[in-house]
Order: structure tokens, then sequence, then C-alpha cells
């Protein structure tokens, strides 16, 4: 029987305590129903017996404290609410017991922002990880040696799990199902939760808006430029040229200071505008590819789907009511 330790951690957000909680244990219904033994053993452990969470409107009463529990098979880390580095310092004391116990062979699975507090133990330097889109930015300024991939639902490397932003956390759920359980029992438990399996990207659901925290001036002016002429055909060597910086200077320090090449935000802004116009309104996808500067249909829709992970068409008959 494997043990799921479920974190009850300070800030928690209660859905993502709830819901694995609900998958773990369905299934070892759905194994009974089927005349099998249960497969898991589900505690909510925490650093207290009573936790109170979302200013105190709900009480959550833990299976057990951390200390006793001296190896589990499987940690749950929750995403939390409010400021990370907060909700990091009021859960600190969880952090050399989830490295003990990866290192005595636990799996650690994050859901969306608990990312920081896996990250935080420092298990996940030189891996791969995944969180939520909007919290991308502050990720990789907190853990530069963790290498984020903020377009995937999935991440796994070594027995180290996240997943992508909010209810994308089901998907990581039904990953670690099918591992433990089988395809089958990961198929049953999708169809009775009403789940689409096998969804890989978050990238249909990303809002790019800039990275402008960081503190140099002239790329700063230039991102804003960039956004301003959206209609325009815009090369990173006029960029270079109009704030006075060689090209291949000019390349270092805008890729430093956004985490995006020029041609890169450059492509993300005029496809974050082609969204915005297809979300709304009746133009067609030739006359919102004009609009955002391109004239190469195939080059428009290419990049298009490598930033969205949709095609044009796609994208608005999913997200435009008239279409």
């Amino acid at each position: 029987m494997k043990h799921v330790s479920i974190l009850i951690t300070n800030d928690a957000v209660l859905a993502s305590i709830a819901d694995p909680r609900i998958m773990f244990t369905g299934v070892n219904e759905f194994l009974e129903a089927a005349g099998k033994p249960p497969l898991f053993k589900v505690q909510l452990v925490g650093l207290t017996k009573d936790i109170k969470l979302h200013a105190g409107l709900f009480s959550v009463h833990t299976d057990e404290v951390i200390g006793n529990v001296p190896q589990t098979d499987l940690i749950i880390v929750p995403a939390m609410g409010g400021e990370m580095t907060s909700a990091i310092e009021k859960n600190k004391e969880f952090i050399p017991w989830i490295t003990t116990q990866h290192h005595q062979g636990a799996e650690v699975a994050s859901l969306c922002v608990g990312a920081f507090l896996l990250a935080a133990t420092g298990l996940l330097n030189g891996k791969e990880c995944s969180t939520h889109w909007r919290f991308a930015e502050q990720f990789r300024d907190m853990f530069p040696e963790v290498t984020l991939v903020d377009d995937r639902i999935v991440t796994e490397q070594q027995g180290l799990y996240s997943s992508g932003g909010a209810t994308s956390y089901w998907n990581l759920l039904l990953y670690l199902v099918e591992k433990y359980a089988g395809r089958d029992m990961s198929i049953m438990a999708a169809k009775v939760f009403a789940l689409e399996i096998d969804r890989k990207s978050q990238s249909p659901f990303i809002m790019f808006n800039g990275q402008k925290t960081h503190e140099d001036e002239p790329i700063k002016k230039a991102q804003e430029f960039i956004e301003a002429n959206i209609a325009g055909r815009i090369s990173v060597e006029d960029l270079a040229f109009k704030y006075a910086i060689g090209k291949r200077h000019f390349e270092r320090r805008f890729k430093k200071a956004t985490n995006n090449t020029p041609v890169e935000y450059i492509q993300r802004v005029k496809i974050e505008a082609a969204k915005k116009q297809l979300e709304t309104g009746r133009r067609n996808v030739n006359e919102v590819m004009y609009n955002v500067g391109y004239t190469d249909t195939k080059a428009f829709r290419t990049v298009f789907k490598k930033i969205t992970g949709l095609s044009p068409v796609e994208y608005r008959n999913k997200y435009n009511k008239a279409a």
C-alpha cells in the first residue's frame, strides 16, 4: 500500500488539499468495487493537529503531525495563497522533513504554486518544474537554478513532480494514479471526475503581460516601443540602433532582463494582441493577422500555435462566443 501524505501548509488553498484526497480515496473505492484491495493510505499531515485556512473561515484537522510520520511514499505539496516569500517563511519547518523523506525514497509532487515551497528545499535545482503561469517571472527570480517550463502541465524528474496553474493539477493527479494504479484506473478516474486526460500544456491559458520588473531602463523603453507598435515590422537591428546599443550587447541585455530574446518578445507581444482580437469581435483570422503586423499566413499560424498550443481558428472558436 502506498502511503500518501498531503501537507496541510499554512495558507494552503483548500481545494488543493481536498482534491488530491478525493482522487486517491476515490481510486481506492474503484478498486474495492472491482474486488481488489485499496492501494493508497491517505493522510493529511501538518505542523499541528488543527490548522485554520482562508483567514480562519475553515479549520482542517490533520491525521498526523510531521514528527509522527517517519516515512512516506508520496508527498503532495498544495498550492499556497498570499505572497510567496512570506508563504515559504510560514512553512519553512516542512522543508527539512520533505528533504529527508525524499532522500529516504519518497516522491514529492507540488500542485500549482506549491512549486515555490518545493523549490525552496533545493531539490529542484538543475531540474525542470512547472507552476502557475502568472507566477513564472517571480519563480525565475527566486529560483534561478531551477528550469521553469511555464507552458507545461506536468513535469517529472527523479521522483519530483510539478503541475501547472490552478485546476491543471488534476492532470498531475491522474498522471500519478496511472503510475501507481495503471492506465485503466487513470481512465476510470478521468471519466468519473469528468477530466480531460493527457492534457499536457497550459499554453492556451497564458496571458503575456511583459516582464518589466527589471531595472534596465533602455530595455524597458524598447519593450514599451514594441508594445506600442504591434502593427509595425520591428527588427532587432532597428531597436539596437534606436537605443544606441550594439546589436549583440542589446540581445544579451534584453534576454537577461526579460527571459526572452528580442525576437521572442516581439512575437509574444504580437500574438497576445492577436489573441485579444480573436476573443472579441467578428474579425476573421486574416484581418487579425494584418492588424498585428504579419503578412505571411503560414508564419503567423506557426508562431501562434507555438505560443498558444492552438491554431488561430481553434483559439477563436474556443474563446469567442460569437464564433
